[in-house]
Order: C-alpha cells, then structure tokens, then sequence
C-alpha cells in the first residue's frame, strides 16, 4: 500500500447481529466476490452476550476488528484503494444514527489514523463522496459532524 492520504468510511448496510457479522462480511468478499480478504482495514461492530468472547468478558461492547493488513491495497472504493484505508461501521446508518458508543470509538480509531499517517481532517471521506449510487457510511451518518469533531 502507498502511503495512505484518505480515510475512507462505510456501512456494512446490513443489521447487526450483534455476534460478530464482521467474518460473515469477510466470508462474502472472499467466497462471493473472490477477493483475497475482505476490503476494509478496520471495522467496528457492537460485540454482544451471543457471542462467545462477549460471554467471557460479561460485558457488551464495540470492538475495533482488524480487517486487511494495512500494507495491503484496500478493496473498499474504486479508484482510491492504493491511497485509503477501508473503516466499515457495522450495520444500516441509513435507517439510524450510529449507536453513541460506536461513534466514539470510530472518533478514536480515526484520530489514531491521522495521526499515525498525517492525514488531514479533511481527507476523511465517506464512500458516498467517490460513489454517487453508495449512500455510506449512512444517510443518518453527519460527515460533517463527525470531521468537526476530530
């Protein structure tokens, strides 16, 4: 991957399960579309009682998962994978807000980026800004909200 100068969100625009859909996601780009891996870098999912770990720890909560390595070129939107990183909120922010909890901590894993990569706030993107059919990271999702606090 070449230095990365954007970061990218999207929404998995799917319901969350709340026991990890995060490998069902990686399953279907991998199975389904072939891919070698699912195309984000990051994701983050709300990681509930029915799953197994979430039961060890007794306690729910958002996770960040680790997707693609980050010298791997992303698969996450066309025409800027070799210079983004991929981040997919689990579940449909077109129906609804992010939850409080995962907003945060998509605050915190992008600010970590920024820093790490010295990527501008203004080089945060959602998907829907390089792709007119993609509503992502969610109709409900205030890009300009979320920038502003970084």
């Amino acid at each position: 991957m070449i230095k990365p100068e954007y970061i990218i969100l999207h929404h998995s625009l799917t319901k969350d399960s709340g026991t990890v859909s995060w490998q069902a996601i990686r399953e279907y780009h991998k199975q389904v579309l072939g891919w070698d891996d699912v195309g984000y870098h990051f994701g983050i999912e709300y990681i509930g009682r029915n799953n197994h770990r979430a039961k060890v720890l007794r306690k729910n909560h958002y996770e960040i998962l680790t997707g693609r390595m980050m010298d791997k070129r992303g698969a996450h939107c066309r025409g800027m994978n070799g210079k983004s990183i991929g981040i997919c909120l689990v579940g449909n922010f077109d129906l609804k807000k992010p939850p409080f909890e995962m907003w945060m901590l998509s605050l915190k894993l992008v600010r970590s980026l920024c820093k790490i990569f010295n990527i501008p706030i203004k080089n945060v993107k959602g998907h829907r800004e390089f792709a007119d059919y993609k509503t992502c990271p969610g109709i409900s999702f205030s890009l300009g909200k979320f920038r502003d606090q970084l």
